[in-house]
Order: structure tokens, then C-alpha cells, then sequence
């Protein structure tokens, strides 16, 4: 069996009883929590965890922090309201939050990030060195990722950035993806394969083929809203091994590259 990830970078806890948004995405009837997730981790032999906030609790960030502030080998990131003090950011930052998510897919109209509270918020993001990463549609991303660019922020693009199933590689958003990455503040998350289909492995090997180790990072995605009952953790790193079935390769992406962005 191949070696493990190091680090798994995007998965998420909740409890079922979590305050949700109007109109979720997804009502989870079950509880994921941070003791099911570490366990989870511990048995297929990966050490760190990266809790991506999940879009349908909004800016109720508390389980995430709380789950950061439990362990050592766990990082976070929020969502937020671009009203959000300085201070309330540094102690976050000392619980162990290192990012920001823009949960905008499917979401219309997109916020205004050319606003003057979003200017003066992402500006706050760059000062405490965390990343945003950002969901959305391939094709919505590009004009996104030249804002995000503009701020100075780190930048992580989730789950390969939602291609287009149909043009795939040839998509204004894997070129969007790609002119960023070359500008040195851009990383992508090898993730949600298999919220993609069969086309997922072929688009993750050309990103690791153009982007390299150094920018990509694996997640599981765990534990698979609205896909619980086809997906297992397992089935993610087998994934990730056929995309990349180079040892030393692998070892970077899914060790040395999140290590530094997560952890460092």
C-alpha cells in the first residue's frame, strides 16, 4: 500500500444541531465531529488536518475554532463578514485559524470585492500572512483571482477549481488557475475527485504535470456531504496515488508543500 499524505487539507466537523443559512446547500442529520475526525485521520495513518469551513453555517465559525484550539495537529479556516475587527482576526490567528474561505458556488450576485470593506478586510488577511481560498465554478473564477491577486493575499483554489466538465484543461478557469500560479502566491487543493466523475483524473494529472509539487496540496474532502453513502477515505487516497504514482512527487504535495502553508 502506498505511503499516506502527511496532510489531509480540506475537511470539516459539525454537529447536527449547528445553526445552518437560509436555504443550505446540504442539511447534515449527523454529527462529524473533531474525535471522529482525528480517528479518521489515525487510521489511515495521516497526522495533520486542515478544517475548511463549510459554507451552509455561514460565519458560525465556533466548532471550527474550537476544534483548532483541541489539538495541535489541526488548522483552520472561517468564514467571514468583511465587518470583522482587526483583534477578533489576531485571536483567531492565535487559535490556530490560518485562512479564509469564499464559499461563493452557486451563490449570485457574487459580493463586491473591489468594496471598500472587502479592500480593507482582504488587506487585514495579507497583514496576518493567511491565505483565502476560494469555491466557485471554474468558469466564474478568473476575474475573482485577479482581485484576490490584486489585494497581495495567499491564494488557494479549492477542489482543482471546479472545472468545467466539458472543457476541462482547455477552460478559461485551469488558465486563470495556471497564470496565477506562476505569479508565486497560488496554491491548488487536489480535491473532491470524485464530486467531478471519471475527467477528474486525467485534469488532476495535468495540474500536477503544469502546476508542480511545490503548489499543490491533497484533501480528502471528508466526510463527503451529499456523497457519505459512495465515498470513503481510503477511496480519496487511492485517488491521489493514481494521480500522482510518483513517490517523491507525492510526498510533496500531500507533506513539504501543506506543512509550510498550513503549519509553518
Amino acid at each position: 500500500m502506498a505511503e499516506a499524505p502527511l496532510v489531509d487539507a480540506h475537511a470539516h466537523v459539525f454537529l447536527k444541531d449547528m445553526p445552518l443559512i437560509g436555504a443550505p446547500r446540504h442539511r447534515p442529520n449527523y454529527d462529524f465531529t473533531t474525535e471522529q475526525y482525528l480517528a479518521t485521520l489515525d487510521a489511515h495513518g495521516v497526522h495533520f488536518g486542515v478544517i475548511a469551513a463549510a459554507s451552509i453555517y455561514g460565519d458560525y465559525n465556533d466548532y471550527t475554532i474550537e476544534a483548532v484550539r483541541s489539538s495541535p495537529r489541526l488548522r483552520g479556516t472561517v468564514i467571514l463578514d468583511p465587518t470583522v475587527e482587526r483583534y477578533v482576526l489576531e485571536q483567531m490567528k492565535r487559535d490556530g485559524i490560518v485562512g479564509v474561505r469564499l464559499p461563493y458556488l452557486e451563490l449570485n450576485p457574487l459580493p463586491d470585492l473591489t468594496s471598500f470593506e472587502y479592500r480593507r478586510t482582504l488587506r487585514r488577511f495579507a497583514d496576518l500572512d493567511w491565505h483565502v481560498h476560494l469555491h466557485i465554478e471554474g468558469d466564474r473564477a478568473p476575474p475573482l483571482i485577479d482581485i484576490l491577486e490584486a489585494s497581495g493575499v495567499k491564494l488557494v483554489i479549492d477542489h482543482m477549481g471546479r472545472p468545467n466538465a466539458q472543457t476541462g484543461v482547455n477552460s478559461a478557469g485551469f488558465k486563470s488557475i495556471l497564470r496565477s500560479v506562476e505569479k508565486g502566491r497560488t496554491w491548488v487543493k487536489l480535491s473532491a475527485g470524485y464530486r467531478m466523475g471519471p475527467a477528474a483524473l486525467e485534469y488532476g494529472r495535468e495540474l500536477v504535470r503544469q502546476v508542480g509539487p511545490e503548489r499543490l496540496v491533497w484533501a480528502s474532502d471528508c466526510p463527503f456531504v451529499g456523497h457519505e453513502a459512495k465515498v470513503r477515505y481510503q477511496e480519496t487516497i487511492d485517488w491521489f496515488v493514481a494521480c500522482v504514482p510518483d513517490d517523491a512527487v507525492r510526498r510533496i504535495i500531500g507533506g513539504d508543500t501543506p506543512m509550510k502553508l498550513y503549519f509553518g
